[in-house]
């Protein structure tokens, strides 16, 4: 099968491009860099904020799949957001994904088990302090994946997202920086850990595959309980 993960390149993206290439499948990687793809998988070099109407050129016209995975960490008190970091935050969420879903469709449409999965966070149903430009972008994710699962069911194609707590991601990195960082995020969850971008690439790989055929519309807590667990 043919699968684009934008954001292919690094974090929870190269995750999922391993495991897709691991399992044989034919796999595209559309990111500013190559990073460390491994060899065969296709490179389409991307910049979702400014160059996707060329994607289509670069895709093959039977797509089974496609994983958004460039996400932004834009923790700031509400008073020092600008216009500019709510602006550039729902560029590369959201219009970046509205974008390539749109110069993907096509080839979608070919799929005998179409798959789109998205991704937000779970700071948009669990309210955290110094989130709001990103929760009000992923939040806008979360919309866009239930409008687009109600409408492209008819042309049988699925659409889904994960919503991750702190994952350790390059992403990540200044969250986790220090021993003490990293031990303090660990705490905030039930679980006792943060996540591992190998876990969230399991989880988009079992939707993102036929695997998920009746499951659509869906918002996917990978959060280690963050969401929905309080420990007393």
């Amino acid at each position: 099968m043919n699968y684009l993960v934008v954001g292919g390149s690094s974090g929870i993206g190269l995750a999922l491009v391993k495991k897709l290439f691991s399992e044989g499948h034919v796999v595209y990687s559309a990111s500013r860099q190559r990073g460390e793809l491994p060899d065969g998988v296709h490179f389409i070099e991307l910049d979702v904020t400014s160059e996707v109407e060329k994607l289509k050129d670069s895709l093959p016209e039977v797509l089974d799949g496609i994983a958004y995975c460039p996400g932004t960490i834009n923790l700031k008190p509400f008073a020092r957001l600008k216009e500019e970091d709510f602006l550039n935050d729902f560029k590369v969420n959201v219009l970046g994904a509205v974008k390539v879903i749109q110069s993907s469709t096509a080839a979608l449409k070919k799929s005998e088990s179409a798959s789109i999965i998205l991704f937000s966070t779970v700071a948009v149903q669990t309210g955290m302090g110094f989130h709001a430009s990103i929760a009000a972008s992923k939040g806008a994710i979360e919309g866009l994946t239930k409008s687009l699962a109600a409408e492209f069911a008819p042309i049988k194609i699925r659409v889904n997202a994960l919503a991750p707590s702190l994952t350790e991601t390059p992403l990540a990195k200044s969250l986790i920086s220090t021993p003490e960082r990293k031990e303090a995020s660990d705490k905030r969850h039930p679980l006792g850990r943060i996540g591992t971008a190998e876990e969230l690439a399991d989880a988009a790989f079992f939707l993102i595959s036929p695997q998920s055929s009746w499951i659509t519309g869906q918002i996917l807590g990978i959060d280690g309980g963050m969401s929905s667990v309080r420990n007393f």
